[in-house]
């Protein structure tokens, strides 16, 4: 292996976000067509939380008393006490915090602004990218 993977290329960059007082039905939307299970929340431009498919599925749950309808907005459902990193971050750091308190999501930033999201699904990706690499051999053999 001749690098070791850093949070920048790890992460999935996230162009999309959705700000605090827009409809919670909105954020479903969202999340829904782009196949998302957390979405950055933003308030006048800045990072403030995130909002999750865990959140969103405690609205239908029987512990709840708020239920899913479309007066609720994504401030009355994400969580602003989020898991936020700086894209320089080493990244074995950042997965040994996400794994101690079995987190699903570090929001990456860079200059303080949203740069990217970690899921374990970019974690999957990357370590099975690794894998292939270590398996292929520049003669064409590949090891067993």
């Amino acid at each position: 292996m001749k690098s070791i993977p850093t949070l920048a290329t790890t992460m999935t960059p996230f162009p999309h976000s959705i700000d605090v007082n827009e409809p919670l039905k909105d954020a479903l939307a969202m999340m829904e067509s782009h196949g998302f299970h957390h979405l950055p929340v933003t308030e006048n431009g800045q990072l403030v939380g995130v909002l999750s498919e865990r959140d969103i599925h405690f609205l239908e749950s029987p512990f709840s008393s708020t239920t899913r309808d479309d007066d609720l907005y994504v401030k009355d459902v994400y969580r602003s006490r989020a898991f936020s990193v700086d894209i320089h971050d080493a990244l074995e750091d950042v997965l040994r915090v996400m794994a101690e308190q079995h987190l699903g999501a570090a929001l990456v930033t860079k200059h303080g602004k949203l740069a990217g999201i970690l899921t374990p699904n970019d974690v999957y990706r990357k370590f099975a990218e690794m894998i292939h690499k270590l398996k292929a051999r520049p003669d064409g053999n590949d090891a067993a």
